[in-house]
């Protein structure tokens, strides 16, 4: 397990996988990623202990001082995620179709 190497303050975390009791997940703050960092999984709520999770955190001292899931965006982020992926999917019209 590492230390969050980030300053103190409060950021948007993606839990990326969650594997032998430690997580993984990257820190963005204003939509950008800014680190990432193994945790130990205890430390995170018991409903955010899965991949692709959002949870609002705070840093402070190099470690997780709280961590809140947060389901809606959990759920808004995976819908845009499938919206991207559809769209990607799409085949584009050839040059014989009307």
């Amino acid at each position: 397990m590492t230390d969050v190497d980030l300053p103190d303050g409060e950021y948007t975390a993606v839990v990326d996988n969650v594997e032998d009791g430690l997580a993984t997940a990257f820190f963005e703050r204003d939509g950008e990623e800014v680190g990432n960092a193994v945790v130990d999984a205890a430390q995170l709520p018991s409903d955010g202990r899965h991949a692709d999770a959002v949870l609002s955190v705070t840093v402070s001292g190099g470690r997780l001082d709280s961590a809140t899931y947060e389901p809606e965006r959990t759920e808004r982020r995976a819908e845009a995620a499938q919206d991207r992926f559809d769209r990607l999917s799409e085949r584009p019209p050839s040059d014989g179709d009307s």
